[in-house]
């Protein structure tokens, strides 16, 4: 099987999918990540050396993640984070036809497209576009993930909320999931915050309480195809 996760920036893969990637690649998938940005370029203006430097390093941390992971191929767009909204939608639909059309995935994971996060809920778009299930496509499950403080926070209507219907054992890869996590710890928040060691823990063990699991990543399926 070939596993394909698209996310916005760096720690959304490790925070919505890192335990099932982890999974995967264990169970002798090929898994590979697409993000789209590498996050940084929401908090400036423009690109100064110390900016460049934080850019470089936000790549150099998804690339350590990965390898935690043990993802097997990364790879990171230039889109500048928070602004996807200022691309035509057709610019990134395309870049994703491209990573489809060269990897070939059976299962793509994605962000859920009610998120807060304005990247979130395009690339979600993005990739619903991308993978329409036209006869030539290789992708026979679309799934998507929850990404602590953008998914929880989202604005509460019924047509934007988060409703998983598929629920991954990752008691065995949780362990992975927080060493990927602690990659990014530029990243984490001290409590109370949705993305910190604990609460992301504690997410996963509370995931798994609601389905019947020891520790849980929580989808909601998008496509299923069996041939």
């Amino acid at each position: 099987m070939k596993v394909l996760c698209i996310a916005a920036h760096p720690d959304d893969e490790v925070l919505g999918v890192g335990g099932t990637l982890a999974k995967h690649a264990s169970e002798g998938d090929a898994v590979e990540v697409m993000l789209l940005s590498d996050g940084e370029m929401a908090r400036h203006t423009t690109v100064t050396p110390d900016v460049q430097d934080r850019r470089d390093e936000r790549r150099r941390e998804a690339r350590d993640a990965a390898d935690v992971l043990g993802v097997s191929g990364i790879e990171i767009h230039d889109y500048w984070g928070n602004q996807l909204d200022d691309v035509a939608l057709i610019e990134i639909v395309r870049d994703i036809e491209t990573k489809i059309e060269a990897f070939r995935p059976d299962t793509i994971y994605t962000h859920h497209y009610g998120d807060l996060n304005i990247d979130h809920e395009l690339i979600a778009r993005a990739v619903r576009t991308a993978t329409r299930p036209d006869e030539d496509s290789t992708v026979d499950r679309l799934l998507s993930f929850e990404t602590p403080s953008a998914t929880e926070w989202a604005m509460p209507t019924a047509d934007t909320a988060f409703q998983p219907t598929v629920f991954v054992d990752i008691d065995d890869h949780l362990a992975q999931k927080m060493q990927a996590f602690e990659v990014y710890r530029s990243e984490s928040r001290d409590r109370p915050h949705p993305r910190n060691e604990a609460s992301v823990r504690d997410n996963a063990r509370l995931w798994g309480d609601k389905s019947g699991l020891s520790a849980a990543e929580p989808f909601e399926l998008l496509l299923q195809r069996r041939r």
